[in-house]
């Protein structure tokens, strides 16, 4: 008998994903850890289930995203608009990088519910970097509760925004996903500039973008 493998948690991300895209997804751990000839515990010491590797898929994702921004200096002095157009574009670069897995997970499950809890840890990510590093002129209404209140609505909508984006770019269809890059771009500087009263211009090019994208040819 060929002796067992020692197995890291970067190689069974690897093996899941190529079984994923193959179309030879093991039906059980057991049946995953024989194949790849390693130790059934050897899985369970990094992933309890298979849908708990598909959720440290995704947050990984972010992850790499945040650590490839921390490391460009000169993100370092970018204001939070621009900090958080970065993240877009470099986390729907490396999702585009693995987009058969995301649109297999994501797109051709017809169980919404069941799709958005994959993105769970992903989520906590997200967030924690916008809690960090995305700073907004929040009002200061003195009084501890009502500004965590406000906090946790500009998380929560941060959060719904990147789910409405995503799902932006598993249905688009334009070469090299270019509606994408527009839809990130007017969709965040509408998100900044409505925080002001003035600057509804951009406010109106993105409703007029989703309204373009949205209704049928005539």
């Amino acid at each position: 008998m060929a002796r067992k493998k020692n197995i890291t948690s970067e190689k069974i991300i690897e093996l899941y994903m190529d079984e994923v895209l193959t179309d030879e997804t093991s039906s059980t751990v057991y049946a995953f850890s024989k194949k790849h000839n390693f130790d059934e515990s050897d899985f369970y010491s990094y992933f309890s289930s298979f849908e708990t590797l598909d959720k440290n898929i995704f947050a990984i994702f972010c992850s790499k995203t945040i650590e490839m921004l921390l490391q460009n200096e000169d993100y370092k002095n970018y204001d939070s608009k621009s900090k958080l157009l970065s993240f877009y574009y470099t986390f729907f670069e490396l999702l585009t990088a693995n987009r058969s897995f995301a649109h297999i997970k994501l797109k051709t499950n017809k169980n919404k519910l069941e799709s958005l809890k994959l993105l769970s840890k992903l989520r906590g990510e997200y967030t924690n970097f916008i809690h960090k590093e995305i700073h907004t002129d929040n009002i200061d209404f003195k009084n501890k509760t009502i500004n965590k209140i406000q906090e946790h609505g500009i998380i929560e909508s941060s959060w719904l925004h990147l789910l409405f984006t995503l799902q932006f770019w598993l249905e688009d269809d334009s070469p090299n996903f270019e509606k994408t890059d527009i839809f990130i771009e007017k969709s965040v500087k509408a998100s900044f500039d409505l925080k002001d009263i003035t600057p509804i211009q951009s406010v109106f090019d993105f409703a007029k973008f989703l309204w373009k994208e949205k209704m049928p040819a005539v």
